[in-house]
């Protein structure tokens, strides 16, 4: 159910000045070269065609790509990343970046349809969508790690399992931490649909909302999330790298499945040069959040750095081992009636999945 009119401006009233706002629009990134980012020896498990940067390089004139991002979400910082420190260029690529504000079906389009040759989203967002047609391809996982579920201190709610007869915030329905932890209740034995009530405000109102009452629990993504666990002290209840999801991505890269039948040689390039960049964010977090600050007003460098720490950015599996979180995904939104009961979560993962890096898919 979302928030009358009245809640809101309750809320907004209550904000006040503690409020934070992210701004809406992108950085203009600027390219910078480096003479070898893997320079760092805390660099490891990366492909060794990659150690050097520049190891997915297409061959011939150097390509010229558009790669959608929400230029305000942590999770992408390694699209500004490739840019600013030159891992792009060095795999013979000329990529424009595309702050992308839309839902995820009309980001899918804009693929699909060329309008953008890549973009990076949420395996939770991404799924629905894909299962209806989209000609869109995974090629990686980007990260895993950036999905929180929040409680009041002392507020009696410890587990996922105590969300049972409770109101959980979400910034909105389909949102992919509310699918997670959906997924999470369901395997603890809720029925995530009647034992749960969900209630949808703005992303800065959700720490407003809980400390109203309005809502015994909220769920939301990294930055903000990091940033309303800080400023109101609030119980960090799980994350999506709680129990077996440890090791799960919930970040990835789409291609447009033209470019995969016209250029493969320009979707391997790009899928390596972000696979290169990813690494790099892991052993460069203090360098990262430097070159992300500039998207993320009200926080700081330092927080920003805490952030990627506990992201896995040095884990990004593009092979079969995406293939299978892709199918365990699939059958868990099954779980939660996001994706529907006949789908088949194996033939669904091989059918948007590429494996640009190894064997043709």
């Amino acid at each position: 159910m979302s928030m009358t009119t009245r809640d809101r401006r309750g809320l907004l009233r209550a904000a006040g000045a503690a409020a934070l706002t992210l701004p809406l629009g992108a950085m203009a990134p600027r390219a910078a070269r480096v003479a070898d980012p893997f320079a760092d020896p805390s660099v490891i498990c990366r492909p060794a065609s990659a150690a050097a940067g520049g190891g997915y390089a297409a061959p011939g004139p150097r390509r010229n790509l558009k790669l959608s991002f929400n230029a305000n979400s942590i999770c992408t910082v390694g699209a500004l990343v490739a840019v600013q420190r030159g891992f792009f260029e060095r795999n013979n690529l000329n990529v424009e970046l595309v702050n992308f504000g839309g839902s995820t079906d009309q980001l899918l389009e804009a693929i699909a349809t060329g309008k953008s040759d890549a973009g990076i989203g949420m395996a939770l967002r991404w799924l629905k969508p894909l299962e209806q047609g989209f000609d869109v391809r995974i090629s990686t996982a980007i990260h895993g790690g950036c999905m929180r579920l929040f409680a009041l201190r002392g507020g009696g709610i410890e587990s996922v399992a105590d969300l049972r007869g409770k109101t959980l915030g979400v910034t909105d329905m389909g949102a992919p931490d509310k699918n997670f932890f959906a997924i999470v209740a369901a395997k603890l034995g809720l029925d995530p649909e009647r034992d749960i009530t969900y209630r949808a405000f703005p992303a800065d109102l959700l720490g407003e909302a809980l400390k109203r009452g309005d809502v015994q629990a909220i769920t939301l993504g990294d930055p903000m999330a990091w940033i309303l666990r800080e400023r109101d002290d609030l119980h960090e209840v799980a994350n999506n790298l709680s129990g077996e999801y440890a090791h799960r991505a919930c970040c990835i890269l789409g291609l447009r499945g033209s470019l995969l039948r016209e250029d493969r040689a320009a979707a391997r390039a790009v899928t390596g040069a972000l696979l290169e960049t990813q690494d790099w964010v892991h052993a460069n977090p203090d360098e990262a959040a430097e070159i992300f600050l500039t998207n993320a007003r009200g926080t700081s460098a330092a927080q920003l750095a805490a952030m990627l720490r506990s992201h896995t950015h040095g884990e990004h599996p593009h092979n079969h081992e995406l293939r299978d979180q892709l199918a365990a995904y699939i059958e868990e939104l099954k779980l939660v009636r996001v994706i529907r009961p006949n789908t088949n979560p194996q033939r669904l993962a091989d059918r948007i999945y590429a494996d640009v890096l190894g064997n043709p898919a």
